[in-house]
């Protein structure tokens, strides 16, 4: 579906003024609309290095609605395919991940490469049943290949595409975003990348829209009220304690570019080191460790040490304890597909390990404490806004309207406290220029049309 007119649009998304229709949440036809140009266009998470460490090895993954195939070719590549067979659309890879030389149709068997030792380019049409008999020189291998995403890019372990051959690098998408990411994906002491994904992915459906889940990872600390009845157990990483015993954290939203998190300023210097692990005494011992490595390994430099964010469209992540990545795959106006991912450094003691999952279960994922909060409110919200008359009544984002303010050293940041929906209405803004088919030219920051669209509202 085409891109929605600048009218319309503006009749769905007030940034400016802090409302938002319904409609956006459970029409059908704006539904279709963002697979085009929200999905089709964006960056999207696929995946972790770890998910498919050998040659051949494979996963299936998402992007919006579309299957994909994540692999590794024998030639080290990463690369990733829409999962429908060119004959008749059937899915290739229907487990969830393994490895294999190629990948074969269940339904007519025509059978597709990714090495290049065996095709020129990898996806290429091998195997066809009856060719000579049935096809004789009509079948043109090469045309009908997998669809090949053209853009992959690994970073830290992470792995994203994009199907738009024309869409900025990944980290001119991802800007200052980075550096809260990066306290998600590093080494607890300070160095690059080193996490890897424990446990498998958990996977399950909810009644809700994917922005809904969006926007709660985005910055939203005013509804914390949710998880009272949490707070006062002892559900925090040792098993004692307030979870929400932390540092405050401010909600930093980046412009121009969609992303945000509930995080702190950088700073250039550790917080005192609080012990957590009381209980367990081999686990404490190594954050000890790996608190004193950091303080060497970083200096002064700046750096972040807390954050809950969402990066543009719909990856969301904790960066500390839980120490996870939130896929919200859409189905439909009203359902989504959950994928949690849940990250510990690669080289820690299966002991730390251990304490990790166990503390991971009991926040997060569909029996999580934290989460089964979030998904009564994600699916309610959203049960009593599809009926005729709620649909007439827009959501309040207004919220610190206002007050945001840039934060230095962080390109394109403005923080505006720690309750504030700044980051909804900058969430909304960006979904707005995208479902309004604005070029590259126009979308990316610094374009005289990108500013247009920001403050005209």
């Amino acid at each position: 579906m085409g891109a929605i007119s600048e009218q319309e649009i503006r009749g769905l998304v007030d940034a400016a003024n802090g409302t938002v229709s319904r409609d956006i949440f459970v029409n059908q036809a704006i539904f279709d609309a963002e697979l085009e140009q929200v999905f089709a266009r964006s960056w999207l998470f696929v995946g972790h290095e770890g998910l498919i460490p050998k040659p051949e090895d494979f996963f299936a993954s998402r992007m919006g609605k579309d299957p994909v195939i994540l692999t590794r070719n024998k030639q080290g590549e990463i690369l990733v395919f829409l999962n429908s067979c060119t004959h008749r659309g059937m899915k290739l890879c229907r487990y969830d991940q393994g490895n294999a030389r190629a990948f074969t149709c269940p339904y007519h068997g025509w059978s597709f490469s990714t090495n290049r030792d065996i095709v020129d380019e990898p996806g290429e049409l091998v195997g066809v049943p009856h060719f000579e008999a049935g096809y004789g020189d009509r079948l043109d291998r090469k045309r009908w290949g997998l669809a090949r995403c053209p853009n992959v890019v690994v970073y830290k372990g992470t792995i994203w595409a994009n199907w738009d051959s024309e869409a900025p690098s990944f980290l001119d998408w991802l800007g200052d975003m980075r550096h809260y990411l990066d306290f998600a994906l590093d080494h607890r002491d300070g160095s690059s990348g080193g996490s890897e994904v424990i446990g498998g992915v958990q996977k399950w459906r909810v009644k809700t829209n994917w922005k809904i889940v969006a926007e709660n990872f985005i910055g939203d600390m005013y509804h914390d009220i949710s998880h009272r009845s949490v707070d006062t157990v002892g559900i925090g990483p040792g098993g004692t304690g307030r979870r929400d015993a932390q540092r405050p954290r401010l909600a930093i939203g980046f412009s121009d570019l969609g992303h945000g998190v509930l995080g702190e300023m950088p700073h250039s210097a550790e917080p005192d080191y609080a012990p957590t692990f009381a209980s367990h005494p081999e686990v404490e011992a190594y954050y000890r460790k790996i608190y004193d490595a950091k303080v060497r390994n970083l200096g002064d430099q700046p750096r972040v040490t807390n954050s809950v964010g969402t990066i543009f469209p719909n990856m969301s992540f904790h960066s500390r304890q839980p120490r996870t990545i939130l896929i919200t795959h859409p189905i439909s106006p009203t359902e989504v597909e959950l994928w949690r991912f849940y990250l510990v450094d690669a080289n820690a003691p299966q002991a730390v390990k251990d304490a990790a999952r166990h503390y991971y279960l009991r926040y997060s994922g569909p029996g999580g404490m934290t989460e089964t909060d979030d998904l009564e409110n994600w699916t309610y919200a959203i049960g009593s806004s599809e009926g005729a008359i709620a649909r007439r009544h827009d959501f309040n984002y207004q919220l610190a309207l206002g007050q945001a303010k840039p934060v230095p050293g962080l390109q394109g940041a403005v923080q505006s406290g720690t309750y504030s929906e700044e980051n909804q209405r900058i969430f909304y803004r960006r979904w707005a220029q995208f479902m309004s088919g604005m070029n590259w030219s126009e979308l990316m920051p610094g374009s005289d049309a990108t500013e247009e669209v920001a403050h005209a509202r």
